[in-house]
């Protein structure tokens, strides 16, 4: 008789959750309402340089967060959509902003010559302008009226706050200031990471709960999630800055090194990196366990953001 004692490593919830399919049939929900979001009408070239970098591709991570957490409380993708794909459109304006000479000074993003190397600085800032104030105008609007009025309202404010100096921007600035200074502490590196990178990841995740009628305890619950998931997000990419080629990532290899930026793996090596990384996902699965099998997306998207290899 063969031991069929832990025979069985994945448990069964696990085992028949296709992350692959799931993530791909996601993506491709985001990709076509953001192609419908901007249809090319005078002046053309504002609009062929919004559509050029939000339809460039990408993994979609930020917007299906989103859906995952509403759909996880209750709520549907329709209520979500709008939510969805205006952080999405807020990402990529941070992504043409970033790339800019005044900022990291990139030449490539996702495999594609950057924003303004094809339309020029000025219409590169233009269209990132664009892209942050039609994903205001597309929350208020398209969210369907079924939602509470209240909860649009409070949307609005959070992705505020994700974006402005209490957030990205603050998190930005912080990032300039310490550039080729060798004596950046952890904590002001956790700081620039929670503001630049784990603001916007948070107020997918906790907006797609309050779309749904999140309860206090639950926003709570969502936001440390969110917090730890993306700051190992960012140990992620500061290890791939340096493990993985330009072809890999999409975007220029070597960045942080060549703009003398103290990373996790500058502080930490590699391995303790790495290894914090998964701390942090434990911990934010660890929030999800309340809600019980409706977290298994969160849960395995959780796992695929320290897994990932661009």
């Amino acid at each position: 008789m063969v031991a069929t004692d832990n025979v069985q490593k994945t448990p069964p919830e696990e085992a028949t959750f296709n992350l692959a399919a799931y993530l791909k049939e996601r993506q491709k929900l985001c990709d076509t309402v953001l192609d419908q979001a901007i249809p090319i009408i005078y002046p053309e070239k504002i609009y062929e340089a919004m559509r050029y970098s939000l339809l460039a591709g990408g993994k979609r991570v930020r917007p299906i967060l989103c859906l995952a957490t509403c759909e996880m409380i209750g709520g549907t993708i329709e209520m979500a959509m709008p939510t969805a794909c205006a952080v999405e459109m807020m990402h990529t304006m941070s992504l043409i902003h970033d790339d800019l000479p005044a900022m990291d000074n990139d030449d490539y993003r996702r495999g594609k010559l950057t924003n303004h190397k094809v339309y020029g600085e000025d219409v590169a800032i233009l269209a990132g302008d664009g892209l942050l104030a039609l994903a205001f105008e597309f929350v208020a609007i398209q969210t369907p009226q079924s939602v509470n009025r209240e909860l649009v309202l409070q949307v609005i404010a959070r992705l505020g706050r994700a974006l402005g100096a209490a957030g990205l921007v603050g998190g930005q600035v912080v990032d300039l200031e310490s550039e080729g200074k060798s004596d950046i502490s952890l904590e002001t590196l956790n700081f620039i990471h929670q503001h630049k990178t784990a603001a916007l990841l948070e107020a997918c995740v906790v907006c797609g709960g309050i779309i749904a009628g999140a309860s206090s305890e639950d926003v709570q619950r969502l936001t440390r999630y969110a917090q730890n998931i993306g700051l190992a997000f960012q140990i992620i990419d500061d290890i791939l800055d340096i493990t993985s080629t330009q072809e890999q990532l999409g975007k220029t290899a070597g960045k942080d090194q060549k703009a003398q930026k103290v990373t996790y793996p500058s502080l930490w090596g590699l391995e303790e990196s790495r290894s914090k990384a998964q701390e942090l996902v434990k911990a934010a699965c660890a929030e999800l366990e309340p809600f019980g099998e409706r977290a298994k997306s969160l849960q395995a998207i959780a796992h695929f953001i320290i897994s990932r290899n661009n």
